[in-house]
């Protein structure tokens, strides 16, 4: 009996299919989850006016509330208003308040069962993560960003350098807060508790960061502020929206250097934690 010549597959083809098996089932689930996350946002258009009227209304009204008795930090050598120096403070509530919206929506995922779907598939969980956190980053960004375009009202004139460095910025501390967001919202089983920990943790953890009020010398309040990371990546937005001030290191807002390490560093135990979080089998997942 005579067989059929068996032809071997020629090296580059090998090559060539391993890498694309490589990198198709890593990159895929991110674009996928991440337009998804895309989608639910332009089809629910309530979360634009959780996300971006609440802090423009804080913005406002704190800002005619407030300018009276307010007493520009050491660091700013020029007159500043309240709602000047409030303005940095509502695009970090504005990036904060979009992660917390895209997270919530783990818990809703794992209660209409997409999300045990995705679980079982065999993708990596750091792409699971990925996913997740770059729609709500690009939410959160195109949000702020649209705010900073209100910046000249406020006689904050951003070069061409100026405005990369911070569009840049504003990708950072948005990729931290949605990982930040999920750490919390993956072990939950409820919205109700995710609201809870915003009430007692997330809000407190913006308005320690030097966003709604200088830290000056508070004493044990100024040992939170600078204790909280959220601080540095505050500093830094605002050392940014300055960028041609050249506001000097050591006038009670940290240097842009350590605001990058420290932002970084909770950047990256946000993820980590994520993915570990993403990694474990609990039973809430396979019900």
């Amino acid at each position: 009996m005579s067989t059929a010549p068996v032809t071997e597959t020629p090296p580059s083809v090998k090559t060539e299919a391993s890498r694309q098996s490589a990198t198709g089932p890593f990159w895929l689930p991110i674009w996928t989850l991440t337009v998804r996350e895309l989608v639910r946002f332009f089809r629910q258009r309530t979360r634009v006016v959780g996300a971006l009227g609440q802090p423009l209304l804080f913005w406002i009204l704190f800002g005619a509330g407030l300018k009276g008795s307010f007493q520009p930090p050491p660091w700013a050598d020029w007159p500043m208003s309240y709602q000047e120096y409030f303005f940095p403070g509502v695009a970090v509530m504005i990036l904060m308040f979009t992660a917390i919206f895209s997270t919530i929506s783990i818990i809703e995922d794992r209660r209409e069962g997409f999300l045990q779907g995705v679980l079982v598939a065999p993708v990596s969980r750091l792409s699971l993560v990925l996913g997740k956190l770059c729609g709500g980053t690009v939410l959160a960004v195109l949000q702020a960003g649209l705010f900073l375009l209100l910046a000249p009202t406020m006689g904050i004139h951003l070069t061409a350098a100026a405005a990369t460095l911070t569009f840049a910025w504003l990708i950072l501390l948005a990729f931290t807060l949605t990982a930040l967001g999920f750490v919390i919202a993956w072990p939950m089983d409820s919205t109700q508790g995710f609201h809870a920990i915003m009430s007692v943790f997330l809000m407190p953890l913006w308005l320690l960061s030097g966003a709604f009020f200088p830290g000056g010398e508070s004493g044990w309040l100024s040992w939170i502020i600078s204790a909280n990371p959220l601080t540095y990546g505050m500093a830094g937005l605002r050392r940014l929206l300055y960028f041609e001030r050249e506001i000097p290191d050591g006038a009670g807002l940290p240097s842009l250097a350590v605001s990058l390490v420290v932002t970084c560093l909770f950047c990256a135990t946000c993820v980590g934690l994520s993915v570990y979080l993403a990694r474990r089998q609990v039973s809430k997942d396979a019900r």
